[in-house]
């Protein structure tokens, strides 16, 4: 698709920095299409005067940001950049005629160098190195693509990175545009780098919905060790016993404070600071990792995570071995309950066994074919998981086997047992309960009583399943 100047919203996350009336006053000076609608959400003091359409959505956040916006582009951009006045001329170049696989873009933020000649603060090459991540600072993604995915995780202190790699896993790219926006380096508060360390929370999460190895905490961790053993030796009363704790102790940190400070300006005010945050910084460390682990393992979920579609008398009529889109019928109620869980920012996905194409019935091409028009009549799925294989093939992926519902939660970058797996026949719900998720049962005609006798759980109509799935019903 192509896109117009009216094809993009501007969503700019706030916590009331003064730096918001400059980055607007950029956004609003500058040559190019504009935005159809600039939509602030947070906490603002104030927005200036522009031309530009702006909305604030008080106490927002980027999920309420694009579930308000509606053109086909979102385009997330950070308070505290600044754009050059070509920034909305690249940014169409940019956008337009993208493939469809390409679901984002990602500009390039260009942090100004240190002046006077002196060497860069700690604040300034923190700014340097995170430009170089997974920000969201300047960062454009299609509106369908954020519904089928739920948008980010607001449980992450970060979301950029976790968001690109569930757009990964559900077979999407992110390319890097040709704009560039610049991130002035700002001061931060003398306790920053302490506060930072809460990210460490996130580690757990990130390891449960990706697999991430968590970062080591190493020397954080045996800096808190000798603290705390060095204070507790000394209560007890022990003072050979604390004062090795705490000489392990000091060293630990005077050599943090020295990888810290060596490279910077070494001004008395930041040694000052790093001084003081570099004893601080290790027990932040492990007590946010701990907080994340100990909230991981306790959380239970309220709503799904994602809920898991069968395709054939589930969402769509079934039609044996259907080979033609023409013939393809959504089941009543399947546009609404769609559209109503992207809204609510659930990821939804298709778990399908198609055997038609062991048999030689139809082709992956038609099939490819069938499940385009699906998307077309009830818009994008997060994860589209196919098995192709016959009954006597032993394959791992075919329900009533658990392949494709981990397959599905494992690109939606969800743990299966926060899944809600719907479908019609007794293989849908067994393999929802091999996988750990949750099964829901809606019969058909072809649905056999014992099936439905044997389902944990069972709802008259997709409707009744899915508001099941939500919790407005007790199961």
């Amino acid at each position: 698709m192509r896109m117009t100047g009216a094809g993009y919203t501007v969503v700019v996350p706030t916590a009331g920095r003064a730096s918001l009336r400059a980055l607007l006053a950029s956004l609003d000076s500058g040559t190019g299409p504009a935005p159809a609608e600039v939509l602030v959400v947070g906490t603002p003091t104030e927005t200036p005067e522009i031309s530009l359409p702006v909305r604030v959505l008080p106490g927002g956040t980027r999920n309420d940001g694009w579930r308000a916006a509606n053109t086909e582009w979102v385009v997330f951009l950070d308070e505290d950049v600044r754009l050059p006045a070509d920034w909305r001329e690249r940014l169409t170049v940019d956008l337009t005629a993208l493939p469809a696989r390409v679901a984002a873009s990602r500009g390039h933020l260009v942090v100004p160098p240190a002046t006077g000649g002196r060497r860069p603060t700690e604040d300034e090459r923190r700014d340097a190195e995170q430009a170089h991540g997974w920000s969201l600072a300047d960062f454009a993604c299609r509106h369908e693509v954020l519904a089928a995915l739920g948008g980010f995780d607001d449980r992450l202190s970060a979301p950029g990175a976790d968001f690109v790699e569930r757009l990964r896993r559900a077979g999407f790219d992110v390319e890097h545009g040709a704009r560039l926006a610049l991130r002035p380096s700002r001061q931060r508060g003398f306790f920053a780098s302490v506060l930072e360390q809460r990210a460490h929370a996130d580690a757990a999460l990130l390891r449960r919905k990706h697999s991430t190895p968590a970062a080591p905490l190493g020397r954080h961790l045996l800096a808190t060790a000798a603290g705390f053993a060095a204070a507790g030796l000394a209560v007890a009363r022990k003072p050979q016993g604390a004062a090795a704790a705490g000489a392990a102790w000091l060293g630990l940190t005077v050599d943090s404070a020295l990888r810290r400070i060596l490279p910077g300006p070494r001004s008395r005010a930041e040694v000052a600071r790093i001084a003081v945050t570099s004893a601080l910084i290790p027990p932040a460390a492990v007590f946010s990792r701990l907080y994340g682990e100990i909230s991981a393992l306790r959380e239970k979920p309220r709503t799904p995570r994602a809920i898991l579609f069968d395709r054939d008398d589930t969402i769509i009529v079934n039609e044996p071995y259907l080979n033609d889109p023409k013939l393809v019928r959504p089941m009543p109620g399947a546009e609404q309950v769609l559209r109503r869980l992207r809204e609510a920012g659930v990821p939804v996905g298709i778990v399908s066994n198609q055997s038609g194409i062991a048999r030689g019935l139809i082709t992956p091409g038609q099939l490819a074919e069938v499940n385009a028009r699906v998307e077309e009549l009830l818009g994008p799925f997060g994860t589209w998981q196919v098995c192709v294989h016959g009954e006597a093939d032993g394959c791992a992926c075919r329900k009533p086997k658990p392949g494709l519902v981990r397959q599905a939660a494992r690109a939606l970058g969800v743990r299966p047992r926060d899944c809600v797996v719907i479908g019609d026949i007794g293989a849908d719900v067994e393999a929802a309960r091999a996988a750990g998720a949750t099964g829901i049962l809606v019969p058909t005609s072809r649905t056999r009583e014992e099936e439905v006798r044997s389902a944990p759980h069972v709802a008259r109509d997709l409707v009744e399943a899915v508001g099941l799935a939500m919790g407005e019903r007790s199961w």
